[in-house]
């Protein structure tokens, strides 16, 4: 199977059970507990999603809101 052209960050708010199901599918993914990167913010997720070249998966309800109140923008 040719690989799909987005790479994913699935964050710890993801269960790693999805990284397997998704990279059967064909995406790249690694995931927060791959990347030694538990129990950070998620401000600090998405910045290290951004410096992989990953677009960030998040299982948080409140991830918007914590972003925009710490005043991330990329």
């Amino acid at each position: 199977m040719n690989k799909l052209f987005i790479q994913l960050y699935l964050d710890e708010d993801v269960n790693v059970l999805i990284a397997d199901l998704i990279k059967a599918k064909g995406f790249d993914v690694t995931t927060a507990r791959d990347a030694g990167q538990l129990r950070i913010s998620d401000a600090e997720q998405l910045a290290y999603a951004v410096s992989q070249g990953r677009a960030l998966v998040a299982n948080n309800k409140d991830i918007n809101q914590e972003l925009t109140e710490n005043s991330v923008y990329l």
